[in-house]
């Protein structure tokens, strides 16, 4: 991996990372490095489902099915870690 490609991954991250904490309801108590770290590993992930499921992730243009998995499982993710951090009392500023 090349350092365009890390700092393309950390931007897509953050991105992506926004866009699943816009889609949860409610307050997120997150700092901003956790949602790029939720964002980077959803972008990931959502890489790998949406190959599994078919979905094309190699066109010249934005991948929008890409995207949208991509998203779904940020959101899951920062509704986990939100939740996982609110029930321990603990909250990130």
């Amino acid at each position: 991996m090349t350092v365009t490609g890390i700092i393309t991954a950390l931007i897509v991250g953050l991105i992506v990372g926004a866009l699943g904490r816009l889609v949860v309801p409610g307050r997120q108590d997150m700092p901003i490095w956790l949602h790029m770290l939720v964002g980077v590993g959803a972008a990931l992930l959502g890489t790998v489902l949406a190959r599994a499921i078919g979905i094309s992730t190699s066109t010249s243009g934005v991948d929008w099915g890409e995207l949208l998995v991509q998203v779904v499982v940020a959101a899951i993710a920062v509704a986990v870690v939100a939740g996982v951090g609110r029930r321990r009392g603990v909250t990130h500023r």
